[in-house]
């Protein structure tokens, strides 16, 4: 049990880390096309220009992860949103491509298509993410053997949209604010605004997604009888949002960051404790659900996993802080610029 227990402790750091670096990268491209003017743009994509690839090797680990440490879960998991997962993972390629060829080639049509690309990408991805987590809150129809017994549009079920409304709404916020430390001069100054109206859209829905999940899914608070100290985590999560607006207005925009990103660390740690031991809730029967105990690889496998991942995480996290320290500071356009 303290194997079960560890990998999936690590796979919310693993989600977590993933949500707050590509959270501002896709946040990014969220954004893009509130830029007026060419060169605008080009300096929001350097932005994240050197980091985008680094910060996805997070979601490439979780992936990893998840098949080593849990398989039965990672193969339910892909039966039932095999085709949500194809276009998140299009849309993600479709991003990247956006970046790489919008400056190919000197003719705004051709900017203006990768430009709208870039977003619709970025917007889509985070939206799909936010579905499957919404997904998971409610349970999917899954039988004992762990096959989906559903389609595609009993995914799109209001919870689960209204959840992916929030991931957009939260990413755009939290891109705006790293932005605004990555910027200077009258852009710098129009991106303030930009924090200030994705910060009340973001208070908006999380407030209404908050209110609707304490009424309709109660099942997901039952943890906090047996946790109590996870009320810890509810009262820091109250508290980094309300320091977004404050430290947005007493200029303190790091502080605003490192708000944006604690509040969005609480809310993966919130959904661990809601699924808690479960990864899948079966909505079909409780007792096909996917727990950290019967989806779990053997006792050697996860040792040995444990052992690896003892070896790679510094690896990994060596490698981030390197890549953020050496590209510190404000976006200056070069020749190899994006």
């Amino acid at each position: 049990m303290d194997l079960h227990l560890f990998w999936f402790a690590l796979l919310g750091v693993l989600l977590t880390g993933y949500a707050i670096l590509d959270g501002f990268d896709l946040g990014v491209g969220i954004v893009h096309l509130a830029a007026r003017r060419d060169d605008e743009r080009r300096v929001l994509m350097n932005a994240i220009g050197p980091l985008w690839d680094g910060n996805e090797v997070w979601l490439v680990t979780f992936g990893g992860a998840l098949f080593a440490a849990f398989p039965r879960a990672y193969a339910a998991v892909f039966s039932a949103f095999y085709l949500p997962f194809m276009a998140l993972l299009f849309a993600l390629i479709f991003r990247a491509v956006s970046m790489e060829f919008r400056s190919k080639h000197d003719s705004a049509a051709w900017r203006r298509f990768w430009d709208a690309a870039f977003c619709a990408a970025s917007t889509l991805a985070t939206f799909l993410m936010g579905v499957a987590v919404g997904d998971s809150m409610l349970g999917i129809p899954i039988g004992p053997g762990g096959d989906y017994a559903g389609g595609v549009l009993d995914l799109l079920r209001p919870y689960a949209l209204l959840v992916g409304v929030l991931a957009v709404a939260t990413f755009a916020m939290h891109g705006s604010i790293y932005l605004y430390l990555k910027t200077d001069g009258e852009l710098q100054r129009r991106i303030h605004g930009w924090m200030w109206r994705t910060f009340a859209l973001f208070l908006a829905v999380y407030v209404v997604v908050t209110a609707v999940t304490l009424a309709a899914l109660p099942g997901a608070t039952r943890n906090f009888a047996e946790l109590p100290w996870a009320w810890v985590v509810v009262v820091l999560n109250i508290l980094a949002v309300a320091n977004i607006p404050r430290a947005i207005h007493k200029g303190k925009p790091f502080g605003a960051f490192v708000s944006s990103a604690c509040t969005i660390a609480a809310l993966v740690f919130l959904f661990g404790v809601a699924l808690f031991p479960n990864l899948i809730v079966s909505s079909s029967d409780p007792a096909w659900s996917m727990t950290i105990a019967n989806a779990a690889s053997s006792e050697k496998t996860l040792g040995i996993m444990r052992v690896i991942a003892f070896i790679g995480m510094p690896f990994v996290l060596a490698y981030t802080s390197v890549v953020y320290w050496v590209f510190r500071g404000k976006v200056e356009l070069g020749t190899s610029s994006y």
